[in-house]
């Protein structure tokens, strides 16, 4: 049995943190995926990782295993990837409520979630500075629509929940949902609003066919 060491990121430990697994098929921490018939070798090499300071295990796809320089690849935990049109400081919102969910503090990432739609609402230039209000005139303005809206006011409430002090717990499932929620409300409106009008932009320009 060989054993692998790792220095890694550790959600869990919110720091870096020391990683062992084994090549031991027993443990079932090492598996090699043999090559395809269009496949060159190396084949793709799956490894799991535990952190030795807390134990959050971490499951790897690399071309040799954990000691590969490069091209290896976290497949869980997930790591959250925010559009690159998104503005940062709206991202940053979101990555700390991700963390907070990571972390099991689903109040602290419903709280966050409505602190990113109040910067949205802000960096689109909402003046209502109630977050009922400003998502009512982000819908009047033609930037969000029907259901949409309705999305946004579910994660308001959720976030009001967690916000103030209630003997009724933000669960885990609400706050699953409160943040995927969210990422596609910043993606509709910063990803795939200025898709939908390059598009259009693209359509209108001379020597465009209609037909």
């Amino acid at each position: 049995m060989s054993q692998h060491m790792r220095l890694l990121d550790c959600p869990a430990c919110d720091a870096p943190s020391l990683f062992e697994g084994w090549t031991d098929p027993r443990r079932a921490a090492f598996f090699e995926a043999p090559p395809s018939e269009d496949q060159d070798p190396p084949s793709v090499s799956y490894t799991v990782l535990g952190c030795m300071g807390c134990g959050q295990p971490q499951l790897w796809k690399g071309p040799a295993g954990p000691d590969s320089e490069g091209g290896s690849q976290r497949l869980w935990p997930q790591v959250a990837v925010l559009a690159p049109g998104i503005p940062a400081p709206i991202a940053r919102e979101m990555v700390e409520a991700r963390a907070c969910f990571d972390a099991k503090l689903y109040t602290a990432a419903a709280v966050m979630v409505r602190r990113t739609l109040e910067g949205m609402c802000i960096e689109q230039g909402m003046k209502k500075r109630n977050l009922f209000q400003a998502l009512q005139e982000l819908r009047d303005d033609g930037k969000i629509e029907g259901r949409l809206f309705d999305w946004a006011q579910a994660l308001r409430v959720i976030g009001n929940q967690g916000a103030h002090f209630s003997e009724e717990s933000v669960t885990r499932e609400d706050a699953a949902d409160a943040l995927s929620l969210a990422e596609a409300l910043l993606n509709y409106i910063y990803v795939f609003t200025a898709k939908y009008e390059e598009f259009q932009n693209r359509r209108r320009s001379p020597g465009t066919s209609a037909g």
